[in-house]
């Protein structure tokens, strides 16, 4: 997996926590960021030679200080950029692989910046997210 090099898809991964039948946790994305103030599934980038389960929890271990067992990761969807805009520029389409999670290691906090927050699947559709994230909530929780 390549990180976007000029035209190369950005592998990003992306994890649902479900804390209870309809409660998810959501990550608002830092005012200074790209697609800041915006709400989204925590993630991050795949790095070279990292599978994604292993990247994911990496990741939700350094954006929210929890632990994750593989086994707690399900594949559940996936969102990309449509790969045409992107043709001859520096960077690639962004492909998010969303993995449902239920059970972790420590209480979530927002470590690197911005906040999070707990929300009905109701409640996450109508969240201002980024394009991809408001995919994978479609897709998730349907609406």
């Amino acid at each position: 997996m390549t990180i976007g090099a000029a035209g190369e898809p950005m592998w990003v991964v992306a994890g649902a926590l479900r804390a209870s039948e309809d409660t998810w946790l959501m990550h608002r994305r830092p005012l200074e960021k790209e697609h800041g103030g915006l709400w989204e599934f925590p993630g991050g980038k795949v790095e070279p030679a990292e599978i994604p389960v292993k990247a994911l929890i990496r990741e939700l271990h350094e954006e929210l200080g929890i632990v994750v067992a593989e086994t707690h990761c399900r594949p559940a969807g996936f969102a990309q950029e449509d790969p045409q805009q992107f043709v001859g520029k520096k960077r690639g389409p962004i492909v998010i692989l969303l993995y449902t999670i239920t059970a972790w290691q420590g209480e979530p906090r927002a470590i690197e910046g911005g906040r999070i927050g707990w929300f009905t699947a109701q409640e996450i559709v109508s969240l201002a997210k980024p394009p991809l994230d408001r995919e994978l909530a479609r897709s998730l929780f349907g609406g």
